[in-house]
């Protein structure tokens, strides 16, 4: 695949059944009555911090990401690529682009989380040179599980 034909562009709300298409056929769990509503993710992509990005060839949707940042650190999450479309360097291609935004605006930290069962993700950024830091633990807090 040509990298060249491929077009990243910036998520519309209106677009919100074809993101959640994506998730369910890239394997990514969500939370549809939660931070993944329609009505929370139209008020995520309003935050000037957040950008959910749509990666298409010949204008159809084939993979996403969400980036982030809390103006020291940006965060990568939700890289789907539809599988498909897999090990054609798309997903490095939308990381290297999300990386690049992030760094045009000061960022020079960029870290995202992986879950354990999530083999490709953890094999995709060790590959671009993203390391690991198994001694970390992570917390959160939730309202509800929903969230």
């Amino acid at each position: 695949m040509n990298l060249a034909n491929l077009k990243i562009r910036d998520f519309e709300i209106e677009e919100y059944d074809i993101l959640i298409e994506l998730w369910e056929k890239a394997g990514l769990p969500y939370r549809p009555l939660g931070r993944d509503s329609k009505v929370n993710i139209s008020k995520q992509i309003e935050q000037p911090n957040i950008s959910f990005l749509f990666v298409e060839i010949e204008d159809k949707v084939i993979g996403s990401i969400v980036i982030s940042h809390d103006g020291r650190k940006g965060w990568i999450n939700r890289a789907a690529i539809l599988p498909e479309y897999r090990n054609l360097g798309i997903a490095s291609y939308l990381i290297e682009n999300a990386e690049k935004r992030l760094n045009k605006i000061g960022i020079k930290i960029i870290a995202c989380l992986i879950e354990d069962w999530n083999l490709k993700s953890l094999k995709l950024f060790d590959k671009l040179g993203y390391i690991r830091h198994p001694d970390i633990i992570y917390f959160t807090k939730r309202e509800s599980a929903e969230v």
